[in-house]
């Protein structure tokens, strides 16, 4: 039994990351949130301190120490050495315990070890191009999603409040005046782009802004409209934009909790609502390294998972296509990437690595585009 509401929770775990609509009464799903969610409601004796960002401690990945950032898949060009160019990457959803609505950030659980996946198949992709930065940060919990009360929005809060500090700290004594891109995944594309609109839109920091990509939420065509200056990339070089995508399979039935359309920008394409772009402009699929552990209902004691080399990209692995503000793609059932379906085809896992190579690849030029520019 224990095993099969794992499996459940998983199932749902990025669907509402995704941003996918829940609706469930009186079933399995229902039972193990309320069974496994925090039972508290706000109390900051449960919150860690707010993390000091002058402290490395507080990074999962600096250019002084890489780490698992510096992975590059086999047989691709090793991590640019003094790059131009910073990143600023906010990882997603890793702490699906239930001990409190904001992690503790404990470095010695399988939360951290999950921000340790992230590094190695997210983060990574942007190695070829720049010097990367990316916070640790109270994030909050995957039981947030199920809730209801004003507790949600307080986690929510607390978590991004912790990304902002971090983003002040890496503008004053990190970056010091140097192009950037911000890049995100899940939670951290929540956090994205509020960063993107509170502290960048309008303002002088939106000319050093080479691209935001921010990937695998419900970022709307109305809340790109809402912008001042930053807007969807138009082009695979266009620069002080945007880009976004959530990607399901062929077949499935995406549903979201918002009603208006997805920004879907093509990344095989890089066009905004892009059409159908054939399996042969996608550089290479990468292969998922090492395992992200859903532990919903048990300790967030580390598992002791190692992450080790990049396997070599799949060239021409799949097509894309934006339906309606969905990025569809071909059904990855039977293959090496089928072990991250969500359920429903939702593929919400594959959305960095079914496209790293085009990813990898396409910073790269609008950093180019950028220096073009620069003075």
């Amino acid at each position: 039994m224990r095993t099969f509401l794992r499996v459940v929770m998983w199932l749902v775990v990025v669907l509402v990351a995704a941003g996918a609509a829940i609706y469930f009464t009186g079933n399995t799903i229902t039972v193990v949130a309320l069974i496994g969610r925090p039972h508290h409601g706000w109390d900051m004796k449960y919150k860690a301190p707010a993390p000091d960002y002058a402290d490395a401690k507080n990074w999962a990945a600096l250019p002084s120490r890489p780490g698992l950032t510096a992975l590059v898949p086999k047989g691709t060009a090793a991590a640019a050495v003094d790059a131009p160019v910073d990143v600023f990457f906010i990882h997603p959803t890793g702490y699906l315990n239930g001990g409190d609505w904001n992690s503790p950030m404990d470095p010695n659980t399988t939360t951290e070890e999950n921000t340790r996946w992230m590094m190695a198949n997210q983060a990574s992709v942007y190695n070829g191009c720049c010097a990367i930065y990316a916070p640790r940060y109270r994030e909050t919990s995957i039981y947030r999603y199920f809730d209801t009360s004003d507790v949600a929005g307080k986690a929510r809060d607390l978590a991004y409040s912790d990304v902002d500090r971090a983003f002040t700290y890496f503008l004053e004594h990190y970056s010091k005046g140097r192009p950037f891109i911000i890049a995100s995944h899940s939670q951290g594309t929540e956090h994205g782009f509020r960063l993107l609109r509170e502290r960048i839109d309008g303002t002088p920091l939106a000319k050093r802004l080479v691209a935001a990509y921010l990937i695998g939420f419900q970022i709307t065509d109305k809340d790109a409209a809402s912008l001042k200056s930053v807007h969807v990339c138009a082009s695979a070089d266009d620069t002080g934009c945007f880009v976004h995508w959530a990607t399901w399979g062929e077949g499935g039935k995406p549903t979201f909790l918002t009603k208006d359309k997805l920004v879907c920008v093509n990344p095989l394409s890089w066009q905004r609502d892009g059409g159908m772009a054939d399996k042969s402009l996608n550089v290479g699929a990468e292969p998922i390294e090492g395992d992200f552990t859903p532990n919903f209902l048990g300790s967030d004691a580390p598992k002791g998972t190692v992450f080790g080399p990049l396997a070599a990209p799949l060239p021409h692995w799949t097509w894309a296509e934006c339906r309606d503000g969905v990025l569809t793609v071909a059904d990855q059932a039977g293959g090496p990437f089928a072990r991250m379906d969500m359920g429903g085809k939702n593929y919400h896992g594959m959305d960095y690595a079914l496209f790293a190579m085009n990813l990898r690849e396409n910073a790269k030029a609008r950093v180019a585009a950028a220096l073009a520019h620069t003075p």
